[in-house]
């Protein structure tokens, strides 16, 4: 027997497992590049999320409002033309809502946490308005 007939064939399949090693590298990279990718994001939603909870945490007062909500606003905005007062209904029409059921509901959940938070007052049953500044 031939030597170069036994090592031809060994070659050709030192040759094809290399070709198959370089796939299997090319395929390692790409597959670490979108992990890296996926990670990144993964550390960036877990940042903006522990972000969210703190700023969620932060009660809001009437001496520092730091963070409150849009309808919030819309509804102090609302309460701070009416020296009387306003009811949730009340409060809906003044921020062009349309008076529904669960539109009035919502408002008056909205006014109750604000009442919660000491930064609006209901002395009547029903009617909202703001605790004057330095009261």
């Amino acid at each position: 027997m031939h030597l170069d007939t036994v090592l031809g064939p060994v070659g050709d399949r030192e040759a094809a497992g290399r070709r198959a090693a370089d796939q299997l590298r090319a395929q390692i990279a790409t597959l670490t590049s979108g992990l890296s990718r996926i990670d990144a994001e993964l550390a960036d939603l877990a940042t903006m999320r522990g972000a969210l909870r703190a700023l969620a945490a932060i009660e809001v007062t009437v001496e520092g409002p730091a963070v409150i909500s849009s309808a919030c606003r819309q509804i102090l905005a609302v309460l701070g033309g009416s020296a009387a007062g306003m009811r949730a209904e009340d409060v809906c029409v003044a921020r062009d809502i349309e008076p529904l059921p669960k539109h009035v509901e919502g408002a008056r959940a909205e006014l109750k946490r604000l009442v919660s938070r000491n930064i609006l007052t209901e002395d009547r049953p029903g009617i909202f308005t703001l605790i004057p500044k330095g009261a």
